[in-house]
């Protein structure tokens, strides 16, 4: 699926929970937050730990305090499978 696909589909699912798999092998599940053309963002589902600890490069960018909660940017480019889930894991 072509990049500008998966920007579309990120873009339609802001606020629903998903599992996306990257070309590295990795599998992220959260809510999307926002999607820029490049990358798409989440929030972790529930009760699960900080995806990136001090200054991973979280919502706020590169450095901004300790454990934001969100993921950094999951490049476009690099997912192979996203899958919208039927509901929340709290």
């Amino acid at each position: 699926m072509a990049a500008n696909q998966y920007y579309n589909m990120c873009k339609s699912g802001i606020g629903r929970s998903v599992r996306i798999r990257t070309r590295d092998g990795r599998t992220h599940i959260g809510i999307i937050d926002r999607v820029t053309r490049g990358k798409v963002y989440l929030r972790p589902i529930g009760g699960r730990p900080n995806y990136g600890g001090f200054g991973y490069g979280g919502y706020y960018g590169p450095g901004y305090g300790f454990g934001s909660g969100f993921v950094g940017g999951i490049a476009i480019g690099l997912i192979t499978s996203l899958a919208f889930l039927p509901f929340f894991w709290w």
